[in-house]
């Protein structure tokens, strides 16, 4: 376990280990469980990723994509071009310098997105029933601190 200081000075432990296999267990469920009763067309976690990307950063760029996700800027470029056919991504040159090309989320994207996210809360929201009320306040008041930290993760290295 690590021990990690907060803001006032105090120390608590946190087990980052067992929190991020939970995340990544919950994550992978919720997916996987949720993604059947939507009929959207399964795709491939590293695509998924790239387009979140695209769809919190509208406006970003290949490299920029790549550079945030650790990967491979011709491997990025590749994906990129398989979302584009997919009507999920579309390129944008930039009038003053047509090297310069952003990528946007198609609205199809932003419909797929919106189904997703409906199916993944419900998941959750049926799982969670099953949780004792205190266990359901505790997720709840963790929420901030959560979004919180995906936003600091989020950030570009």
């Amino acid at each position: 376990m690590e021990s990690v200081g907060s803001g006032e000075g105090l120390a608590s432990t946190v087990d980052h280990r067992a929190l991020a296999v939970a995340i990544l267990d919950i994550s992978a469920d919720v997916r996987r469980k949720s993604h059947e009763d939507t009929g959207v067309r399964p795709l491939p976690n590293g695509l998924l990723e790239i387009l979140r990307v695209i769809e919190n950063h509208p406006g970003i760029t290949v490299a920029e994509v790549a550079n945030r996700l650790g990967r491979q800027f011709s491997n990025v470029s590749v994906q990129v071009r398989e979302l584009v056919t997919g009507n999920l991504v579309t390129r944008t040159r930039d009038a003053a310098d047509k090297r310069y090309v952003t990528l946007h989320p198609t609205a199809e994207s932003q419909r797929i997105k919106a189904l997703l996210e409906g199916a993944w809360a419900d998941s959750l929201a049926a799982a969670s029933s099953r949780l004792l009320p205190a266990e359901r306040a505790q997720i709840e008041a963790s929420l901030p601190a959560l979004q919180r930290l995906a936003a600091i993760l989020d950030a570009p290295a």
